[in-house]
């Protein structure tokens, strides 16, 4: 296997008029999970397609496992696993039967299905469930059964679209750790795209940020935050709009706003806090805590994806 899942080289799609793709181009190397991520219409699904080989790009080109997306489609769909919009189960079957099903559409043998069943419902903790219709089960058990159903021909690529959207926290730190243990474990490389920014942060190796097509940043989650943000959280007493308003005014402050009942103060590098601890002393705030904070991913993404100019349609993510 290649040791590059995935590499996109100026990748364009069209829609008419609409540009899905403007020239994306990065790499995923195998075996790790990565992590997609972008607003609605940014063009997370056109891109699961184009790699898939459903979609022709307009222009530029794109490798998957090795083989060309334009003239190797099929090759590329027979090494990958996919969950996009919907689970696609067949509720009336039992969960054995569902797979059962999937391993005869790959036309694996008897004996492999058998095995293949027990060791994926092993370890996505469904085993004792395994005779029961689908149609039973929570939202949670579905989306893991169908995890295990696109991995059930042990492909070495698996695109996962929202794979924990509406599950709750359980479930959803649940399915984070069976996805962990397909690229740990397993060596297979996860490409998921994610709304949660929590779930990229905790289970990515690397993660990739789409703004209308383009590719606005690359790197490990942690990678697309500064490492020292210079930005004091202030609590205490006695904080309001007009301290915020004259925190602002002081030499070496980029910002100052109230967040949540504290006062968050963005300093220029280099800027040391002391002006600001004097300012607030003297205007009579009862300082319960100051201390430096760093930028939250979310933080990050909303800044990358932020796009005031932006007045454009985009395509549909249904695309």
């Amino acid at each position: 296997m290649s040791r590059i899942a995935i590499q996109a080289d100026g990748l364009v799609r069209d829609f008419g008029p609409i540009r899905a793709l403007d020239h994306l181009s990065f790499e995923v190397p195998a075996g790790i999970v990565f992590g997609f991520l972008g607003p609605n219409g940014a063009g997370k699904t056109t891109a699961i397609r184009t790699f898939l080989g459903l979609v022709e790009p307009s222009a530029g080109s794109a490798r998957v496992l090795g083989f060309d997306t334009r003239r190797e489609g099929g090759q590329i769909r027979e090494r990958s696993g996919a969950l996009l919009e919907h689970h696609g189960l067949y509720e009336r079957l039992t969960a054995e039967q569902n797979l059962d099903f999937a391993g005869r559409i790959w036309r694996m043998s008897s004996g492999d299905r058998r095995a293949r069943i027990r060791e994926l419902l092993e370890q996505f903790g469904l085993w004792d469930r395994r005779l029961e219709a689908a149609g039973k089960w929570s939202r949670g058990m579905k989306q893991k059964l169908a995890v295990a159903r696109a991995v059930f021909h042990r492909p070495q690529l698996v695109f996962l679209d929202e794979p924990t959207a509406g599950l709750d926290p359980v479930a959803s730190a649940a399915l984070r750790e069976d996805l962990a243990a397909l690229a740990t474990g397993q060596g297979v490389t996860v490409f998921l795209t994610t709304h949660n920014l929590v779930e990229a942060e905790r289970l990515c190796d690397l993660v990739g940020v789409i703004r209308r097509g383009r590719l606005a940043a690359l790197g490990p989650p942690s990678s697309l935050r500064p490492n020292d943000s210079p930005v004091l959280r202030v609590t205490g007493t006695g904080i309001d709009q007009a301290i915020a308003t004259e925190a602002a005014a002081l030499p070496g402050v980029v910002s100052a706003s109230l967040v949540h009942g504290a006062l968050e103060v963005r300093l220029a590098d280099g800027t040391r806090p002391a002006a600001l601890v004097a300012m607030l002393v003297e205007r009579g705030v009862g300082i319960d805590e100051v201390r430096r904070v760093r930028q939250s991913l979310e933080e990050t993404f909303l800044e990358l994806v932020n796009d005031p100019a932006d007045g454009s349609g985009r395509a549909e993510e249904s695309r």
